[in-house]
């Protein structure tokens, strides 16, 4: 355990999924280490049963030393670097050096710009150094001759070769603007939405409602040259436009700010480091502008790790999502499930490839503050044309996971996605011998704007970059109405509001629930539930903080009419942003964690709640008749920061009385030693059936938030 070598003076830098410790320590430190096993294999002290510290050693498998080949980067190996020696001595690589987390910030940034003057010392160039709450990464133009001695020093972690993302370039959809319904003039102050893309054009369905263009860093210029952020920016403002085709106006839900992070070619800018540019960009927006959602539609496919882990990317995202309280949206990804001899299996193997383990979320949609988006199925891709024709195959029917789509588990084994929502599907073409998508399919694909607009206006586009933008068109809605809302508070809303699509449900129904969730996640947001209440449904809601082994109570009031009556449910959503430490066993430093109880007075629930607090950090249940059967269970919930349950009742309660209780407890994680209070947001709905008053007798119970 990490402890047991804290235990001993030594600095943990890493765990890996086998157990193995990457430690760092001093001269004296690792001498005082050799003391212990030589004690450890000498004689049995007398008196005692084990040899000296056999409860600590007895746990080692082996002690080595790491050597340079080890801190090869996944990409370096992929290129076919396998030894130090392979850096050859006349060729220029552009690398990024990511440094242990051995010490202070300080301390990181000391030895960062020591290996800096290393490098231009050799002549090689400083292309960027970021130092992080947790993360140092310097990226660096070198020759092989320089590099190597890099990887010889303790303290470097890796060494490996810059990321690409996952985008790709599609040809336009044959409308033009005198075929589009005009848009609607602006009314209110929209929320900003800002798109981290290739950037964003002036396409005449966006121009009045871009508040901003800008590039990070400014040489890449403002114009969306690949084509990729303006059909983002399309469906963050508009959602699907197939929708709204027949409609007598174009009603945007959102401000676009534009911030430009790739090249023209799509490609991450050599000079700068995903985690410098996130900083640089996300910060100065939410300081200029006062933004609150954000979308990256971006991914880096060749970017492994193992199960449960995350790079620094989505570390970086994790820290500005809870500094900085916004919301951050993430594509899940993008894998096409078969290529080859193998194309058929796209139709014959579906859903199950969903779980292959390539088909894990891409970097950086393992974040756990950030909200993952995977990709669902709008149609099933087919238009009039291939009504009788064999041999195109549709994969999907509409409301199905899209077959491209990547799944969970995210950090620390939390479930993602978090949501999904519409990006398109695949179809197969026997005679092609491929899978299509748009825009060649156009009805495979999300219809949004263009960024070549004046020679056509819109495009057809497939992917899980589009569902991301979906969910942040949807958050908008939710935030017009709750300006003030935390970053929490609008995820518990959408997390209240979602639900999975039955056709999924019936698709996935061969599955574990377990396996189900990494898939779907916690469902389709409807912005409109996530938003009000109604007269048969109420939704309460709270922000507040906790320290750590804190719990609190909050009174849930149950009308007599919502004691019987027939069906009606409970809905209980939680939403926290946790610190984050990449390097340690458990990513997550904070854990959460609600039980909604029923048939007990306020000072039982305190009183049994308090007695158990500071035991462990399970959160002890109470009788099963009293502890409401919220489903998913704690098992499949409690490791999640969000979280969603519920429980539906056909059998009449008014034993169980007109209050319930809400149980929400911030148990122990590392950043117990940092004296934390976990900031959270809570929400409750109470849905009936039947067209009662419910709204109305709630209010009636006093001054509550609905």
């Amino acid at each position: 355990m990490e402890e047991d070598w804290e235990g001993l003076g030594l600095t943990v830098l890493s765990t890996d999924e086998d157990n193995t410790l990457v430690l760092f320590s001093s001269t004296d430190d690792l001498q005082d280490f050799r003391t212990r096993l030589d004690e450890y294999e000498g004689p049995i002290p007398q008196g005692q049963r084990n040899r000296r510290y056999a409860g600590f050693i007895d746990r080692i498998g082996a002690i080595g030393t790491i050597e340079g080949r080890d801190r090869l980067g996944v990409l370096a190996r992929e290129e076919g670097f396998s030894e130090v020696q392979d850096f050859q001595d006349d060729t220029d690589y552009v690398v990024d050096i990511e440094l242990w987390e051995f010490g202070p910030q300080a301390a990181r940034r000391s030895l960062g710009e020591e290996i800096v003057e290393w490098v231009e010392s050799q002549e090689g160039e400083l292309y960027d150094h970021y130092c992080g709450p947790s993360i140092s990464i310097i990226r660096v133009r070198a020759s092989g001759q320089t590099i190597r001695p890099i990887l010889a020093i303790p303290q470097v972690a890796f060494v490996d070769f810059p990321p690409q993302p996952d985008i790709q370039m599609e040809r336009p959809e044959a409308f033009a603007v005198e075929d589009m319904p005009p848009v609607s003039p602006r009314e209110v102050e929209l929320p900003v939405v800002a798109i981290l893309d290739s950037g964003v054009n002036d396409n005449p369905l966006l121009e009045d409602n871009i508040v901003a263009r800008e590039a990070f860093p400014a040489e890449l210029g403002e114009a969306d040259i690949f084509g990729h952020g303006t059909a983002v920016a399309g469906v963050a403002c508009y959602g699907d436009l197939r929708n709204h085709l027949d409609q007598p106006e174009l009603v945007p839900a959102a401000r676009i700010i534009s911030a430009k992070v790739v090249t023209d070619q799509g490609q991450f800018f050599e000079r700068r480091t995903l985690p410098t540019q996130m900083r640089m960009t996300i910060e100065r927006i939410r300081e200029e502008y006062g933004c609150k959602l954000f979308v990256i539609s971006l991914g880096d496919t060749r970017a492994r790790f193992e199960r449960g882990r995350v790079g620094p990317w989505a570390a970086t995202l994790d820290e500005l999502a809870r500094e900085l309280d916004v919301l951050i949206f993430v594509s899940a990804g993008n894998r096409d499930p078969r290529g080859g001899t193998s194309l058929e299996q796209g139709v014959t193997q579906y859903p199950g490839y969903l779980l292959e383990n390539a088909n894990r979320v891409c970097e950086p949609a393992g974040a756990v503050n950030a909200l993952t988006v995977g990709s669902l199925a709008h149609s099933n891709g087919l238009g009039p044309a291939h009504e009788f024709d064999v041999h195109i195959q549709r994969i999907t029917e509409p409301d199905e996971p899209s077959p491209f789509s990547r799944s969970g588990p995210g950090a620390g084994g939390i479930k993602k996605p978090d949501f999904v929502d519409y990006g398109g599907t695949l179809v197969f073409d026997a005679v092609a011998r491929r899978l299509q998508r748009a825009p060649r399919l156009a009805n495979a694909g999300i219809l949004t704007t263009n960024a070549d607009f004046q020679r056509q206006l819109l495009v057809s586009k497939t992917g899980t970059s589009f569902s991301a933008p979906h969910l942040a068109h949807k958050a908008a809605q939710v935030l017009r109405y709750h300006p003030d809302a935390s970053a929490s508070l609008i995820k518990a809303f959408m997390a209240s509001s979602a639900r999975v699509p039955e056709a999924t449900q019936r698709r996935l129904g061969g599955m574990i629930e377990a396996e189900r969730d990494q898939i779907h996640g916690n469902g389709v947001v409807n912005p409109a539930t996530a938003t009000f209440s109604d007269d048969h449904r109420v939704v309460l809601y709270a922000e507040d903080a906790l320290g750590m082994d804190q719990f609190a109570v909050y009174q849930v009031p149950i009308p007599a009419e919502f004691q019987g009556n027939g069906p009606r449910w409970i809905h209980v959503s939680l939403a926290f942003d946790p610190p984050v430490r990449r390097t340690r066993a458990e990513y997550v430093g904070t854990r959460m964690n609600f039980r909604l109880i029923r048939g007990r007075t306020a000072d039982q629930v305190f009183e049994h709640f308090r007695s158990h607090a500071g035991e462990d950090t399970e959160a002890p249940e109470m009788a099963g008749r009293f502890n409401c059967g919220l489903s998913p269970g704690p098992q499949r919930r409690d490791r999640n920061t969000l979280q969603t349950a519920s429980v539906k009742f056909t059998q009449d309660t008014p034993q169980y009385g007109a209050d319930y209780f809400l149980v929400v407890r911030c148990v122990g994680g590392w950043a117990a030693d940092q004296e934390v209070r976990q900031r959270y947001a809570i929400v409750v709905e109470l849905e009936h059936e039947a067209p009662i008053e419910l709204y109305a007798r709630v209010q009636q119970r006093g001054r509550i938030r609905v």
